[in-house]
């Protein structure tokens, strides 16, 4: 199974919830059912898990989010970076099975992959504080 892969898929499908505030059941069996790429490699229980865990311990990450952004409100990230630093945050917080390194790296490959030129800087600055 591809981690990488799985992580990108949470990332859309929370970055899905934060604009359509649907159960993330419902917007995980939506993507499946939508989807038009090969979804052999991708680990869907690690995929709901994530998204289950995120949204179980939402209060606590947003938390941590907040405190460790220098000059910056959560209300001024875009969408796509709130979804990456809440899945990296999760990953640092919660699984005891990704190291600290691989989480904030994983962050940034998804930050240069979806978001502007500047963001894999700031979500690294982000993770790093936390770290």
């Amino acid at each position: 199974m591809n981690r990488r892969k799985s992580r990108e898929i949470a990332m859309k499908l929370l970055f899905e919830m934060t604009i359509n505030k649907g159960e993330y059941e419902e917007i995980l069996e939506n993507f499946k059912q939508s989807i038009e790429m090969d979804l052999e490699d991708v680990d869907f229980t690690y995929v709901e898990t994530l998204i289950k865990g995120i949204e179980n311990n939402i209060e606590t990450i947003n938390d941590k989010i907040e405190k460790n952004l220098k000059n910056w409100k959560m209300n001024r990230l875009s969408k796509v970076d709130l979804s990456i630093l809440r899945l990296a945050t999760y990953e640092i917080i919660f699984s005891s099975d990704v190291p600290n390194k691989v989480a904030v790296n994983e962050g940034i490959e998804l930050a240069k992959k979806y978001s502007a030129s500047n963001a894999p800087a700031f979500i690294n600055g982000v993770l790093a504080n936390m770290i």
